[in-house]
């Protein structure tokens, strides 16, 4: 395992406590970093927090609520000292149905969480590093905002506005030192499969030319260097880890 430098560095992840969200804050405490893990799931983040130890600080956070993500980024950067890297990794799948039977308020549930959230993550965050002139944002979104997955119309779309607001806010502050990039991951088996049918599950892994769904530590790799000081070029970009799906 290649290992980062991120000794000194404070990283704020949503998700944190579970799934893509804790590999990658486990890779982060390994490479020296200090975690603050955002999560909805209290649970979770008990686990999380003990299983990562003093490294890493735990917060209940919904990151649909705006005045919660302002007040969880003001409490992580005085705990911290700073927020150097944001990585957005909440996320939901919705219902599994055609469009036409999509039901509004679970569309709006997926917008809320997917889109809402990093939005307001996002925004929350840019300030604390315009004042330093320093910062990396890395937003999950996924192969479906590329290419759609029939009878998951929301979370395609939701992940498809992750991949503009981060090409946006890209060129927004491609004259600092802040970098913002996302990556789009094909299925990863993680516990959001609980939310999808078998029969979404068996066809997201037929669209797979290798053959097998991604894991966490996998994806966990390339979010760790985006969120590092090596990711100086790259900026407003969209990184693939399909095993092959992606075609544009």
């Amino acid at each position: 395992m290649n290992r980062y430098d991120f000794t000194g560095r404070a990283v704020a992840i949503t998700g944190g406590a579970q799934g893509i969200g804790l590999a990658t804050a486990q890779r982060l405490v390994e490479s020296g970093a200090r975690v603050a893990l955002w999560d909805r799931d209290e649970r979770a983040l008990a686990e999380a927090k003990a299983a990562l130890g003093a490294a890493a600080l735990a917060i209940h956070l919904d990151v649909t609520r705006a005045d919660d993500v302002d007040r969880v980024v003001r409490a992580t950067a005085d705990a911290l000292g700073a927020i150097d890297a944001l990585v957005c990794s909440a996320g939901i799948t919705g219902p599994n149905v055609p469009l036409t039977d999509y039901p509004v308020e679970a569309w709006k549930q997926v917008f809320d969480v997917n889109v809402h959230g990093v939005f307001l993550c996002n925004r929350a965050v840019v300030p604390l590093m315009r004042a330093r002139n320093y910062g990396r944002i890395v937003n999950i979104a996924s192969v479906a905002g590329k290419e759609g997955n029939p009878n998951a119309s929301a979370y395609s779309a939701s992940k498809a506005a992750v991949i503009g607001l981060t090409k946006s806010l890209g060129k927004e502050l491609a004259n600092t030192h802040i970098r913002v990039n996302c990556v789009t991951p094909a299925a990863v088996r993680t516990a959001i499969f609980d939310q999808m049918t078998q029969q979404h599950i068996d066809f997201m892994l037929s669209k797979i030319p290798v053959g097998r769904f991604g894991t966490v530590e996998e994806i966990a790799s390339l979010l760790c260097w985006l969120a590092s000081e090596d990711c100086s070029f790259s900026t407003g970009a969209v990184f693939d880890l399909s095993g092959g799906r992606a075609t544009y």
